[in-house]
């Protein structure tokens, strides 16, 4: 039973855009829609800026020191994100919650899923489940969606460059 839709679409949306910021309205909202989310109204400057605040705290999160100031983070980040459940419909999407009151700029809307989706992630899967990438020059903050949950990299590009990296390393010293 299915009962969290908000929690890897908007983490993976979530590290996708602290990791390559959007540099405009106009590509926030490209990249919004290729994510898969409905857009309602024009995107602004104004929803750049806030989703760049959202951006900001999540990111605080992935940085957390630990498991009690990760859940502390992201508790204040609900706290300012909160709205009641609504069930609602866009063409072709059928009925399904959002958690956000109606008619809410891009922004704001971005700052409330992240919140949600990312209580949603490290309640569900864990709260080791945020992470940036371990190879060192690489950094990027990712939500660890494995089966095992010890994800250690970003991408199959950056394991593969760290196991290359290991295994020269390995064969330098005999």
């Amino acid at each position: 039973m299915q009962l969290n839709p908000y929690g890897e679409d908007a983490v993976n949306l979530a590290s996708d855009l602290a990791n390559r910021r959007p540099e405009s309205a106009v590509e926030l909202a490209d990249r919004c829609r290729a994510a898969g989310l409905v857009l309602e109204r024009r995107v602004t400057a104004d929803d750049l800026s806030r989703c760049q605040a959202a951006l900001n705290a999540w990111e605080r999160i992935v940085d957390a020191a630990g498991e009690q100031e990760r859940a502390d983070l992201l508790n204040r980040m609900l706290a300012e994100a909160a709205a009641y459940p609504r069930l609602t419909s866009h063409p072709g999407t059928g009925w399904h919650l959002h958690y956000r009151d109606a008619e809410q700029p891009l922004g704001s809307v971005l700052f409330t899923l992240f919140a949600v989706g990312t209580a949603m992630h490290l309640a569900s899967r864990g709260m080791h489940r945020l992470r940036r990438c371990e190879v060192t020059e690489c950094g990027r903050a990712f939500a660890d969606t494995s089966r095992t949950g010890r994800q250690r990299y970003c991408s199959h590009r950056c394991a593969n460059r760290d196991a290359v990296r290991r295994h020269r390393a390995r064969a330098a010293v005999t």
